[in-house]
């Protein structure tokens, strides 16, 4: 009786039931926490379908269509491909970390078990992250890029172990949905092509049409993109990318330590140990193995981008996260003892930000609950604005996030933006009429009132949760002023339908 391939087949079987009751815990998640101001305004983005957007590409709003086509404008059909993409993208690193090997051995010398192994462990440390745990019960741009870059990191691992040209087409054509998802995703694309260039094997593989033909694949899917922007003055180009070059040596010491205590948190610090230790392991093997190679590219060049950015100006902490799934690969070939507990570290913090994203047993201040800060009490305040509004009047807002949970959480009433980047969005320009205007107390003072013609401030609402406020905002009675363009630019967002 084969005792090993028992063995390995109940793991496969309990990693299975793992990973499907942790889908449906995250299911459960996102249908119960709030929304948070970005996904409401992505969902806005569902509405109003385009090629582009100022600050992303459009594929977090194409999933977003497609959830809500089921369940309707409610958290769950907003996020509903969140949870499906984490498992789907949890068996396709899991597959990934088989054929990608890390050591000069390869795959080949490893055996069956070692590869079992690192599937397991390549699995489990990628989602004993903060940043798929999040991630999986929230809709953000991040979630189909995490998805897309396992989807091609697959088909290199099918391509590695295959040596299949046809691999190529699934890696551009994941590479360019990608690039669909976040402008961040060129970053491993140039990893790849690095790699192609200054390796051996890569070189060979220039010498087919399939690499070549799988960079046409990522320049087809992305023209729709450059097309958008050259229509909108280059809009969403300049805004991501008009801060490469700043160079600011004073903070420099500053964004870098934000920089790596980010990773740290996100990755939660045990895992971040493994997820180092496996890159290192990929460098220092990259001589002798093609596939250590592929990955040490793919990971430092994109790490190199995000040092030089973070000279001159903040990086954010999810920006790194798209090489999550390639270090949790590199990481799978570890023979460390101690993984099961680093990422038993991991899943417990995962959970306490699942309890109190959707219980809140803990009372935080705004400053350490983020959920309470950004996500909560936007029903509540939705209410008390539509009760000081003037039958048949509108409600209008001038930061976009607000707006937008206003216009998701409000349908029978016309919800007004009022902001400068709505002027790029298909949306009906508002006209005059009478209504409330809301706006932070953070920003009363240099409140801009070019889009009304007439401003009375009639009283004061607070957005928060179990007695814990969150923010404070002024309500102002408003005539809008005739439609003009410029920063006063006022349009009429879509309603939510649940």
């Amino acid at each position: 009786m084969n005792h090993s391939w028992g063995g390995r087949v109940d793991m496969r079987v309990w990693g299975g039931v793992a990973l499907l009751a942790l889908t449906l815990v995250r299911c459960i998640v996102a249908a119960q926490a709030p929304l948070s101001p970005d996904e409401a305004y992505y969902w806005v983005w569902s509405r109003v379908p385009a090629a582009g957007y100022l600050d992303h590409p459009p594929m977090v709003a194409v999933w977003i269509r497609a959830g809500t086509a089921l369940l309707g404008d409610t958290p769950l059909g907003i996020r509903l491909l969140a949870p499906l993409a984490a498992a789907m993208g949890t068996l396709l690193v899991a597959a990934a970390a088989r054929d990608l090997a890390v050591g000069p051995a390869g795959t080949a010398a490893t055996g069956n078990g070692a590869a079992a192994g690192r599937m397991v462990r390549a699995g489990v440390l990628l989602n004993a992250t903060l940043a798929l745990g999040v991630g999986a019960v929230t809709m953000t741009p991040d979630t189909p890029l995490l998805f897309f870059i396992v989807l091609a990191l697959w088909a290199l691992g099918r391509l590695m172990a295959t040596g299949r040209g046809a691999w190529w087409l699934v890696v551009g054509i994941a590479l360019g949905l990608a690039c669909d998802s976040k402008y961040t995703a060129v970053l491993p694309g140039a990893g790849l092509a690095l790699w192609l260039f200054g390796s051996r094997q890569g070189r060979l593989w220039l010498r087919t049409p399939y690499p070549w033909c799988a960079g046409l694949l990522v320049l087809a899917l992305f023209t729709p993109v450059v097309l958008w922007n050259a229509g909108h003055h280059w809009a969403s180009f300049v805004r991501q990318g008009g801060r490469a070059g700043d160079w600011r040596p004073a903070r420099a010491a500053q964004f870098l330590g934000e920089l790596a205590g980010g990773q740290v948190g996100l990755a939660t610090p045990l895992v971040f140990v493994f997820m180092a230790g496996g890159l290192w392991r990929a460098v220092r093997h990259a001589r002798q193995a093609p596939v250590s190679a592929l990955l040490a590219c793919w990971t430092i060049l994109p790490i190199v981008v995000f040092v030089q950015h973070a000279l001159g100006d903040r990086v954010q902490a999810n920006w790194p996260v798209l090489l999550y799934p390639g270090l949790a690969i590199a990481a799978a070939s570890l023979a460390w003892r101690g993984w099961m507990g680093a990422s038993a570290l991991g899943l417990a913090l995962g959970a306490v930000v699942y309890v109190q994203s959707t219980l809140a047993p803990f009372s935080l201040s705004p400053h350490l609950d983020i959920t309470l800060r950004q996500m909560a009490g936007w029903p509540d305040l939705a209410r008390a604005v539509d009760d000081m509004t003037p039958p048949g009047g509108f409600v209008a807002a001038d930061e976009y996030g607000m707006a937008s949970e206003l216009a998701l959480v409000l349908p029978h009433r016309r919800v007004i933006g009022i902001e400068s980047r709505w002027a790029l969005f298909d949306l009906p320009r508002a006209t005059r009429g009478e209504g409330v205007f809301l706006c932070s107390m953070r920003r009363v003072r240099d409140l801009d009132t070019q889009a009304f013609a007439r401003i009375t401030r009639v009283g004061t609402v607070a957005r928060g949760r179990a007695g814990r406020v969150a923010e404070r905002y002024a309500v102002f009675r408003v005539v809008l002023a005739p439609p003009a363009s410029g920063d006063g630019v006022a349009v009429v967002l879509p309603s939510g339908r649940p």
